[in-house]
């Protein structure tokens, strides 16, 4: 069960699961106590006199959020809290959260032979780009391989740790870069998470993506270590829906602990609300955004049960009902042990890669790497890594080549989470299921 402990109400970075894949969460959570979210009730705009407003509550505005009538403010004042409130122009306020990573990056090392021609590492290692493209037949019908049937490339937005842009396999489909990190103005990756979750969706080289001739931005929200404010990660999100980018992929998530004896309930759901009026706002926008479920191994439609033996309830966090929600799954088409699940709270599955069948959580015996998924990293390499962080982008991709095959703003996210859903591949029980949601998403069938 996850602990107070350990969620806090914060929210952790859905990195991949450790080596040992333990199913436990690993990373703390912080609170910077100066740093405070105030949302007002307008949820397009900020009122009048919001600046005076602030002030006279002893804080001072330091980060704008104008699109979802949010800002983030610096106080040393005790009591900004109570006297914020105090206006009947604010919704909800309070502490922000930071994003930490779940633990390190956690990756394989993979050591390829000399460069060889054409996609070598396709062929003998990406079971999970075959699986969900079977075997790149999807990359044989209109729109499969990402490249529009008309008009303008499709972008997919990588909201991460920035990307690899001069990969031999990304650097073709690489668009443009955007860094949201304090005192990093460069889109650089200098984590690997990033760059090996663009490589599931374009990489075109010795590996694959499931769209090799989709676009892909980066959007970085993450240092090479630390953490990421809510605003800055919002502002992310809303700066790829003003760029007209057609999905975003979030492999970002955490859990928000209420009623946490630190905090009143309402000083947790402010930051929970600005995440929902940011994802909001990219789909109106029309963003296709796609999530991560969580490495954890929990039933996330039990918020009691989530909470352990505290009080309160627990939740997966940032959602929307808008969002696609990915669980992780293996070769084997079976739920990666590690991965979340629940009813009501996963869309679909997509390969995220495992052990192997012989592989004991219990005991890290049988463990085969060559279960993981394979995909690059920084500095012109691969590597080896298993999440819900990789199964997302997969999911980002197959969207990415829908809107391909039906043309740049033509289609709409809805309708893109419906093609997707109803597309998918039946691995549980017929119909709907909490492990696999609608399916194991299959390009094949989302193209015909």
């Amino acid at each position: 069960m996850l602990k107070k402990s350990l969620i806090v109400g914060a929210l952790s970075f859905a990195l991949c699961a450790s080596s040992a894949f333990a199913g436990t969460v690993s990373g703390t959570s912080q609170l910077a106590a100066e740093k405070y979210i105030v949302v007002f009730k307008d949820q397009d705009s900020l009122p009048a006199g919001y600046k005076e407003l602030v002030q006279k509550a002893g804080g001072q505005v330091s980060y704008e959020l104008k699109k979802v009538g949010a800002v983030e403010v610096s106080s040393s004042n005790p009591t900004f809290l109570q006297e914020i409130k105090k206006s009947s122009l604010v919704s909800q306020t309070g502490v922000e959260n930071k994003l930490y990573p779940e633990g390190p990056a956690i990756e394989e090392a993979f050591t390829p032979e000399a460069d060889a021609s054409g996609a070598d590492l396709y062929n003998k290692s990406q079971w999970d780009i075959k699986q969900v493209t079977n075997n790149g037949e999807s990359w044989t019908l209109p729109g499969g391989t990402g490249k529009p049937v008309s008009g303008d490339d499709i972008v997919v937005g990588v909201i991460d740790t920035g990307i690899d842009y001069n990969h031999p396999d990304l650097k073709e489909n690489y668009v443009y870069g955007k860094s949201f990190v304090p005192g990093y103005p460069d889109a650089m990756d200098q984590n690997s998470h990033g760059t090996h979750v663009a490589g599931s969706i374009a990489a075109k080289g010795r590996t694959m993506g499931i769209g090799p001739d989709l676009k892909v931005a980066a959007y970085r929200v993450f240092g090479p270590s630390g953490g990421a404010a809510t605003a800055h990660i919002a502002e992310a999100l809303m700066t790829a829906a003003d760029d007209n980018v057609d999905v975003v992929n979030m492999s970002l998530g955490g859990y928000d602990w209420f009623q946490n004896p630190e905090y009143a309930t309402n000083n947790v759901v402010a930051d929970v609300l600005v995440f929902n009026r940011a994802i909001q706002y990219a789909i109106k926008n029309g963003v296709t955004v796609v999530g991560s479920a969580g490495n954890n191994g929990v039933d996330l439609k039990s918020p009691g049960q989530l909470s352990g033996d505290d009080k309160g309830s627990t939740h997966r966090s940032p959602s929307s009902q808008g969002l696609i929600r990915v669980s992780a799954g293996g070769a084997l088409k079976n739920l990666a042990f590690y991965s979340n699940y629940g009813v009501g709270k996963i869309d679909v599955m997509a390969p995220g890669g495992d052990l192997g069948p012989n592989y004991d959580p219990a005991t890290g015996t049988g463990r085969d790497n060559t279960y993981l998924c394979l995909a690059t990293i920084p500095g012109g390499g691969y590597g080896y890594k298993g999440g819900t962080s990789m199964a997302a982008p997969k999911t980002a991709a197959l969207a990415g080549v829908i809107i391909a095959q039906h043309g740049k703003d033509n289609i709409s996210p809805a309708q893109v989470k419906h093609i997707i859903q109803s597309s998918a591949e039946d691995v549980f029980k017929t119909g709907y299921d909490g492990e696999s949601g609608h399916g194991l998403i299959n390009a094949v069938n989302a193209l015909k």
